[in-house]
């Protein structure tokens, strides 16, 4: 399935700390779910060992919401 960004979302990548690689790991390796408004939901846990504002994680989870 092709993968395609909102410009909104492209903006956000930063300071939400993903990258666009991420959010595809997301959609094509992670767990679906199903979401509001007729979307899918997909979940993913990535190694991290690293700080986000001031605070240490081993593991960030990355959640995003498509539509088909």
């Amino acid at each position: 399935m092709p993968v395609r960004f909102h410009p909104h979302a492209l903006n956000c990548l930063g300071e939400r700390g993903c990258t666009e690689a991420d959010v595809v790991a997301a959609v094509t390796e992670g767990e679906a779910f199903p979401a509001k408004y007729g979307r899918q939901g997909f979940r993913r846990n990535f190694p991290y060992n690293g700080i986000w504002l001031e605070k240490w994680y081993a593991t960030k989870q990355l959640e995003v919401f498509a539509v088909p």
